[in-house]
């Protein structure tokens, strides 16, 4: 019970982090290249982080570099690449609904391949929370949008993200035996900014970096302090600490923060079954998280 209120805390910060992330990243990829705006927003977070561990004396570990590599280049490099591009064709609204509503499910189901257990209480709670991610996703429907092929091919690229987060978050599961949080995520930045790097070149080379409006920078800095430090730290942080299952089911909150950000931010006012939706949603993460870790996932986690 004293640990409850770290938790909320935590899965609240990340909810309004990734939240952001949404309008902020439609904004940013509207002013500047979303691949460079990738690039420079990991190696800025890497270098930030890896002067972090340096300075608090925190060891980046030495084993498993196997699944650190793996997870920047599904979650960082790759969930970037497709997300970020479909933030180009498609309204940020589809990326908010669809990337969060599917990676728990699809985490849970990549978890089990490193023996983390699926029991009914992590079921039934899926289920209900995917009922009001459903929900959430179909009061978001506008009447009377045409179809568009290159909508459809965003939201296609969103859905590969989502599948991209979901094994990031297991193969950080994999990678945090040996290091922390911090750790983890520094190395994973600098790994996928390199990989990021060449796809910057195929835009503009990074010529045109030295022009970018202030606006651009300002929301870069809400992409490197937010979303990234804090939003992945803490997520990394519960994956540590409940597993990769449970910590993806965080996911489900980002949809109700996005809402709430749009209506304070942009005066948006969420449809009444959008709402419904969030109130399932809660109500199954509640029942997800109920019993806390598991004696097996615990096990496996470094102290």
């Amino acid at each position: 019970m004293s640990d409850a209120l770290p938790v909320v805390l935590a899965y609240a910060a990340i909810a309004l982090s990734w939240g952001g992330t949404w309008p902020v990243g439609k904004l940013a990829v509207g002013e500047v290249p979303p691949l460079e705006l990738s690039a420079i927003r990991f190696a800025l977070v890497g270098v930030v982080l890896l002067a972090l561990c340096v300075v608090l004396r925190i060891p980046l570990g030495r084993r498993d570099l196997g699944a650190v590599i793996l997870a920047a280049g599904l979650g960082i490099f790759l969930y970037n690449a497709l997300v970020f591009v479909a933030l180009t064709m498609a309204p940020a609204s589809d990326g908010a609904l669809i990337v969060p509503t599917s990676i728990p499910v699809l985490t849970a189901l990549a978890a089990i391949a490193i023996g983390e257990r699926m029991t009914g209480t992590k079921a039934a709670g899926f289920a209900v929370a995917t009922v009001g991610g459903a929900l959430v996703i179909v009061g978001a429907q506008t009447a009377g949008s045409a179809f568009s092929p290159q909508r459809l091919l965003a939201d296609v690229m969103a859905l590969g993200g989502a599948a991209c987060w979901a094994a990031y978050g297991v193969a950080g599961h994999v990678a945090m035996r040996d290091r922390s949080p911090i750790a983890l995520v520094a190395l994973t930045s600098l790994i996928g900014a390199a990989m990021l790097f060449p796809l910057g070149l195929l835009e503009h080379g990074y010529r045109d970096v030295p022009t970018w409006p202030l606006s651009a920078w300002a929301l870069l800095g809400y992409l490197v302090v937010f979303a990234t430090i804090v939003g992945f730290v803490l997520f990394q942080w519960s994956v540590r600490r409940f597993g990769a299952g449970v910590a993806s089911m965080v996911s489900y909150l980002v949809p109700i923060a996005a809402l709430l950000i749009a209506a304070v931010w942009l005066a948006e006012r969420p449809a009444p079954l959008q709402l419904a939706g969030g109130a399932v949603i809660l109500a199954g993460v509640r029942v997800a998280t109920m019993r806390g870790p598991t004696t097996a996932e615990v096990a496996v986690e470094p102290i």
